[in-house]
């Protein structure tokens, strides 16, 4: 029986993974504590009290004395891996459960991370030749494990990765933040007397109302009692707001966020939808404010949904849509333009999101318009090289409900990206920078065949056919010989010589 888990404790020079997620995501912040349950060596609990947050945590070989404590958040990184006894697994994960007041946060190695270090089976698992015990899930797998043992739906917060929610309104509030959208607020006129005396008040209920798209109820701002002394009602406030602003803006907000609340709803769906008396009090109050009721809200959501099964559907939307880059297969966006999709598209990729959570590294989303799968596009250098290369993918099969893993930073032809400003919105920096490219690259005639552009050993000819090279973001005549080291993918406008 193995006996050495303690030597699977890595040393890391930057925080897990999970936790980074858990940052990201604000499950983890100064305001909450954290136990981190088989710490390790305790590399994440000293990095987070640097951050200001409440950490401490517990491991049977390199912290066995201190005590086991409930937390806001307990964090079982790469623990439920090592254990070679499937009860003792479950286990394992059922203590962690106890200890969490809020979000426990469970995490595990994934099947392509098998590699020739593990050399032998044992049990549902592989020993290594240092005779550690590794269990090797899938995605789908570990989501399925931690329901079964604790009898609560996990939610995907990465590859590989879950959130567990004691209550169910905080699952409501996570869930909701990952689809709202941020909205530019009007800019205000402020030669207004009332808006120019009363400013201090004034801008919270701005930043509520571009929040929620809705008026406040009374106990939702601080400011409630300073506005009602100084004009008699939050409505009559914001009638002072209107006249300085932009109403027709505010119309937006307010069918922007019923939109955002309709596509929360629509996804809410593959973790089991709330019951009316377990939404948020601020989430009662949003669907009050855009759809009278529960019922009409669910309604329209559902039928939304729908319609991300509907091919004909996907493919109006994928033309319709005011940016991405349309091939005959699938639509390509950044991920800085998700939000500017059509209601259908950003449904049809939260339903990814559902599945996988959210993919460090990702930039580039790869919506299929026939197939119901979304890829995960990891291109590092996006900004940096004309044409980066394809690194990662992270393949989500709706239909199958399946995540795949491909690797590509091994390949001497790996796929590599054009037109990268048909990916992102007007407001990108750089897209005028990538646009001129673009342009040029047409007028050298390097898009004739691309049937064999796409890949990197495919570009290198077509630039040596056309006697053309780049350097940076830009494209230069003649060849470049041996491209003193040079990025041969990197791009920019015709260099006259």
């Amino acid at each position: 029986m193995p006996s050495a888990r303690h030597l699977t404790a890595m040393r890391r020079d930057s925080l897990s993974r999970p936790i980074r997620l858990a940052l990201l995501h604000e499950i983890v912040s100064s305001g909450v504590t954290v136990f981190d349950y088989g710490c390790g060596r305790g590399d994440d609990i000293d990095r987070l009290k640097r951050r200001g947050v409440d950490a401490k945590g517990w491991d049977p070989h390199h912290k066995p004395n201190v005590k086991q404590r409930p937390a806001n958040v307990v964090n079982l990184g790469y623990v439920v891996n090592v254990v070679e006894d499937p009860i003792e697994r479950q286990q394992t994960l059922r203590q962690a459960w106890n200890l969490a007041r809020n979000v426990l946060v469970v995490s595990a190695r994934l099947d392509h991370e098998l590699d020739d270090a593990h050399v032998a089976v044992f049990g549902d698992g592989w020993l290594t030749r240092q005779g550690t015990f590794q269990k090797f899930f899938t995605h789908e797998e570990l989501g399925d494990w931690i329901g079964a043992v604790l009898g609560e739906q996990p939610i995907a917060a990465g590859p590989g990765i879950y959130y567990v929610f004691r209550h169910a309104d905080e699952r409501e509030r996570y869930l909701v933040s990952r689809f709202r959208r941020p909205v530019a607020l009007p800019r205000s006129r402020p030669s207004d007397d009332d808006y120019k005396n009363h400013k201090q008040i004034l801008d919270p209920l701005i930043e509520f109302v571009g929040e929620r798209g809705r008026l406040p109820a009374v106990h939702e701002l601080d400011e409630t009692a300073a506005l009602e002394d100084a004009f008699g009602s939050l409505r009559r406030a914001f009638r002072v707001v209107l006249w300085v602003t932009d109403r027709e803006a505010w119309d937006l907000v307010r069918r922007e966020r019923s939109v955002d609340l309709l596509v929360h709803l629509a996804l809410a769906r593959f973790h089991g939808r709330s019951r009316w008396s377990e939404l948020p009090d601020e989430l009662q109050r949003d669907v009050r404010a855009f759809y009278r009721s529960y019922k009409k809200s669910c309604e329209e959501a559902d039928r939304l949904l729908l319609a991300t099964g509907n091919k004909d559907a996907i493919l109006l939307a994928c033309r319709a849509s005011g940016v991405g880059k349309l091939t005959p297969t699938a639509v390509y966006i950044h991920k800085s333009s998700l939000n500017d999709l059509p209601a259908l598209l950003r449904v049809y990729e939260g339903c990814a999101r559902a599945l996988a959570g959210t993919v460090e590294g990702a930039n580039v989303i790869k919506l299929f318009r026939v197939e119901p799968k979304v890829s995960y596009l990891a291109y590092p250098e996006f900004d940096k090289i004309a044409h980066p290369r394809l690194e990662e993918v992270f393949l989500c099969d709706l239909g199958a409900q399946k995540v795949r893993w491909r690797d590509y930073r091994s390949s001497r032809n790996p796929p590599i990206l054009h037109r990268k400003e048909m990916l992102v919105s007007a407001q990108y920096p750089g897209r005028s920078k990538f646009a001129r490219l673009t342009k040029a690259e047409e007028a050298a005639g390097l898009f004739e065949t691309p049937e064999t552009i796409g890949l990197r050993v495919g570009w290198d000819e077509a630039l040596r056919a056309k006697g053309v090279h780049l350097q940076g973001h830009r494209l230069c005549r003649g060849a470049l010989g041996d491209r003193d080291g040079l990025e041969p993918s990197s791009v920019g406008a015709v260099s006259e010589r």
